[in-house]
């Protein structure tokens, strides 16, 4: 459910920057779509956090220690079956 409001949230910000970039907005209306951009920006940039901290844990080794390693289609099939890497 997350992932849906990511993409609601982002291709709306999206839209708001196209009618932004336009100019055509009378002022107030400019500044109120810019605001909603401000809060959905927001809401995506907390998505992305909670998103990159679940990665962090689940690459976490035994001892606790975060390792860093490319990312392969491979990894998530030998580690979902319970297989070593």
């Amino acid at each position: 459910m997350a992932a849906q409001k990511f993409e609601q949230a982002l291709a709306r910000l999206e839209t708001i920057v196209t009618e932004l970039e336009r100019g055509e907005l009378p002022l107030d209306e400019s500044l109120k779509i810019f605001e909603e951009g401000i809060k959905l920006s927001k809401t995506c940039m907390k998505v992305l956090d909670d998103a990159e901290r679940k990665v962090e844990i689940l690459v976490q080794d035994k001892d606790g220690k975060k390792r860093i390693q490319a990312f392969s289609e491979g990894d998530m099939s030998s580690e979902s079956s319970g297989e070593p890497s």
